[in-house]
């Protein structure tokens, strides 16, 4: 049974995966939630029928497949299954929650120097373990990168270089994302690890707020990657320097991921925490406030699945909200508030408002404690009251 990105209607299941529900759609297919036999969620792609039909991308598919198993590092998504005998070839990766770094910025707007140097740093580590596999991405923007809990993971490795061996790319055609293409890629040349480092930079500089090779048409945006010097007006003076490196019209004279790491981050360093936001909705909203009562036991300790899958969090302008494995963490402007699922009686959310959050954690000594969330949107709004229920439900 194939499940192609044209097929109509949400398949049950696509391997020994039950699907949940779709992710998003793009240029190989759809994407979608999906979990195993055993209740490990999962991110499943599934070819578009025209891919599935032609012969050279299923070759292709079945070796980058292949070389993509063997990824690692702490930025990545691990495949952990694929199909590229099916009807619809498929491939699955590990399912990271958290919004991508393009939604991210559209909800927080730019990174200042600090966080710019983490991110950079964290693509450059993805980066060394991909080419060491010897992969290219092609492909890295900010719709490919996920702001995880535990920091940026790269998306969708070893898929491009399939699709670019398509029928769908015989015309000449550059694959890849206009404004982070590198020059050789608009040109339709040969490409290597140097054309991820390009499109790294120009991935910072769009973090920063700005945009390397400004807007228009795709044609105006390779021609201008091509032939004229990256805009960099946007980017904190300290990282000027490294990513006009990064951006350079030759491939010989960019620097290496690992090059990059000594740039972004020097030893003596000391490490932040990425800012994140709550992940996409995943389950259907709750028209009622339930009360969520506590569990008699804490979520088992070192449990990475209990930690990630389904731990909640909300960051508004003044205030926070985390729920995980640990408990549920409240922040304010008055301070940061903890507490343990062993001291709490029960938990209680409702909507306040069109853009307002409410929470209401209560304790077995009686004493409660209130949280007010300020969306910056309606939508964002109707995103926590989808999926806080499946947190809460998850770790009590």
């Amino acid at each position: 049974m194939g499940h192609g990105a044209d097929r109509a209607g949400l398949p049950e299941r696509i391997g020994g995966y039950a699907v949940e529900r779709e992710l998003g759609s793009g240029g190989m297919g759809v994407v979608y939630l999906a979990r195993s036999r055993g209740g490990r969620a999962v991110a499943v792609k599934v070819a578009r029928s025209e891919l599935a039909a032609d012969p050279h991308f299923r070759d292709r598919f079945r070796a980058e497949v292949a070389a993509a198993r063997s990824v690692g590092g702490f930025h990545t998504a691990p495949v952990v299954d694929a199909d590229p005998e099916a009807e619809a070839p498929w491939l699955a990766t590990a399912y990271v929650p958290g919004p991508t770094l393009a939604a991210l910025l559209e909800a927080e707007g730019p990174m200042g120097e600090a966080r710019l140097r983490q991110l950079g740093a964290a693509l450059a580590e993805a980066l060394a373990a991909i080419h060491g596999c010897g992969l290219v991405h092609r492909d890295l923007k900010p719709g490919n990168i996920i702001m995880a809990a535990d920091g940026p993971r790269v998306l969708d490795f070893g898929i491009a270089r399939a699709l670019e061996s398509t029928r769908l790319t015989a015309t000449g055609m550059a694959f890849g994302t206009p404004g982070f293409l590198a020059p050789e890629q608009a040109e339709g040349l040969e490409v290597d690890g140097a054309t991820d480092v390009f499109a790294l930079g120009a991935v910072l500089v769009a973090a920063a707020g700005g945009s390397a090779f400004g807007t228009g048409t795709p044609m105006g945006l390779m021609y201008r990657s091509v032939h004229e010097p990256p805009d960099l007006t946007a980017v904190p003076e300290g990282l000027r320097p490294v990513l006009t490196s990064c951006l350079a019209k030759s491939p010989a004279q960019r620097p290496t991921p690992a090059g990059l790491l000594d740039l972004f981050v020097p030893d003596t360093a000391t490490y932040s925490p990425t800012l994140v936001l709550p992940p996409p909705p995943s389950y259907a909203p709750s028209s009622a406030a339930p009360l969520h009562q506590a569990p008699t036991e804490s979520a088992p300790a070192g449990d990475a699945w209990a930690d990630t899958d389904l731990s909640f969090m909300a960051v508004a302008p003044n205030s926070s909200l985390l729920v995980d494995a640990e408990g549920v963490a409240l922040g304010s402007e008055t301070g940061d508030l903890e507490f343990s699922w062993a001291e709490i009686s029960g938990v209680e959310y409702a909507a306040e408002g069109p853009k307002h959050l409410k929470i209401t954690v209560r304790l077995h000594n009686g004493s409660t404690h209130q949280c007010l969330l300020a969306a910056r949107r309606r939508a964002r709004l109707r995103e926590w009251l989808q999926d806080l229920p499946a947190s809460l439900e998850y770790f009590t």
